[in-house]
């Protein structure tokens, strides 16, 4: 069974793992915001967590701190990232020979994501679905690794002139590429029938950039 806990900050966190085989890319997966119904279970999610065990990745996604049977409580996205990087020691311990390493993100888990780029340099790549723009992103000085960025033009919730903004100040940076897609008529969620085309162009992504580094 995929069900795994492992040791987090504020105690035990909870997540699902598929692994492919012997010394695959890995990749964690990030959820939306634990205080509006985000969890490792979410649509979205879920996808990512597949589209990535499809392309022979050995995948990990997991709860934040107090959700579903994580310890801990929400702490504004602090402890979120001291999460994930226990997530990512985790998922590093079982794949010590990985060349690949990939963080996936759902707009409150995009967030998260990116700021776990600054601090783990093993990060090769990254996908970010419906990143908040609004946020602080600041902290991208310089964005470490290329990536994706992926939303839709019809959300209520990550503002598509935010979300432009954000890919504008990446695309100066230099040492880097970011790309940017939209999905016409997309909300936040990718209701159906936008699920597939956004998954299908992160699987695309990520399968370019597998062929360009075996090159």
């Amino acid at each position: 069974m995929p069900e795994v806990i492992f040791p987090g900050p504020e105690g035990r966190l909870e997540g699902r793992y598929h692994r492919t085989a012997k010394d695959a890319p890995i990749a964690i997966v990030l959820h939306p915001h634990p205080q509006f119904g985000g969890t490792m279970n979410n649509r979205v999610v879920y996808n990512l967590h597949y589209a990535f065990l499809d392309l022979g990745f050995n995948v990990l996604r997991f709860n934040f701190r107090g959700v579903g049977r994580s310890q801990g409580e929400y702490d504004q996205g602090i402890g979120e990232l001291s999460d994930a990087a226990s997530a990512l020691d985790y998922l590093q311990s079982l794949n010590p020979n990985a060349k690949h390493c990939w963080v996936a993100g759902f707009s409150f888990g995009a967030w998260i994501g990116m700021q776990l780029l600054m601090r783990r340099p093993e990060i090769t790549g990254f996908i970010s679905v419906s990143p908040e723009g609004s946020r602080d992103f600041t902290f991208l000085a310089p964005c470490p690794s290329s990536g994706l960025i992926i939303n839709g033009t019809g959300d209520r919730v990550a503002q598509p002139a935010d979300t432009r903004t954000l890919v504008g100040k990446l695309h100066e940076q230099k040492g880097i590429t970011i790309t940017h897609e939209e999905v016409e008529g997309a909300g936040h969620f990718f209701e159906d029938p936008h699920m597939d085309p956004m998954i299908d162009s992160v699987k695309g992504y990520v399968a370019r950039r597998l062929t360009e580094t075996t090159r």
